[in-house]
C-alpha cells in the first residue's frame, strides 16, 4: 500500500531507502571487485529473474570498457575457464541454478563473485567475495515499513546501482571516460 499522498512521494521515499541502503553497503566491495575482474580474462555475469536483468545490463557495460563479458545462458556464451569470473546477483544467496553454477566455476578454477542480501547462503559460502546489500527481503511482511515496493525491486535497484559503481571504479582504474566507451557502443540500432 502506497503511503498517504501522491506517486511522487512514494518515490522519492522508496529513492531515499535506496540511497540509505546504498550508504550501508560495504565501502571496500565496489574497490575490491572492480579489481578483482580487471584481473580475469573473461567475466560471465548470471541471476534469476529480475536479478538476471540487471545482469546484463551489467555484462554490456562491461563489454563497453572492452571486457570479454558474457551472459550465461546467452546462446553465444563460451565455457568458462580457470582465471575467469563469475559474477552472481541473489538476493537470498539461494538461488539453486546459480548454486549449481557457482560450484561448476569453482571446479573449474573460475572465481565467483556474489551480490546479495544474505551474508550466510549457500552461494555465500562458495563464493570467493561477497557484496552484502541491506536491501529489504523478497519477503518481507507487508506494511513491514521496510519498503513499499513488492518482491526483491530494492534488492534489484540496489544490485544495478552497486554493479554501476564496480562500472565506475573499473573506469577510474583505467583512466577510461564515459565518451570513450562509445567506440564499443553497438552501431546497428
Amino acid at each position: 500500500m502506497l503511503p498517504e499522498g501522491s506517486y511522487t512521494s512514494a518515490i522519492a521515499l522508496e529513492l531515499n531507502r535506496l540511497m540509505n541502503d546504498a550508504a550501508l553497503a560495504q565501502p571496500d566491495a565496489v574497490d575490491s571487485f572492480a579489481d578483482r575482474l580487471l584481473r580475469a580474462n573473461r567475466v560471465f555475469v548470471a541471476g534469476a529473474g529480475r536479478s538476471g536483468l540487471m545482469g546484463k545490463a551489467f555484462a554490456m557495460r562491461l563489454m563497453h570498457l572492452g571486457i570479454a563479458a558474457y551472459v550465461v545462458g546467452e546462446t553465444i556464451t563460451p565455457g568458462i575457464a580457470e582465471s575467469d569470473a563469475l559474477v552472481l546477483g541473489s538476493g537470498s544467496g539461494e538461488t539453486a541454478s546459480l548454486t549449481g553454477m557457482a560450484q561448476k566455476a569453482k571446479r573449474l578454477g573460475a572465481s565467483v563473485l556474489l551480490v546479495t542480501v544474505n551474508p550466510d547462503s549457500p552461494l555465500s559460502r562458495l563464493a570467493d567475495e561477497t557484496a552484502v546489500l541491506p536491501a529489504a527481503a523478497k519477503d518481507a511482511a507487508p506494511g513491514s515499513g521496510t519498503t513499499i515496493q513488492p518482491m526483491g525491486s530494492l534488492f534489484e535497484q540496489g544490485l544495478l546501482v552497486f554493479y554501476d559503481a564496480v562500472v565506475l571504479k573499473m573506469m577510474e582504474r583505467r583512466q577510461m571516460s564515459g565518451s570513450a566507451m562509445y567506440g564499443s557502443h553497438a552501431n546497428l540500432e
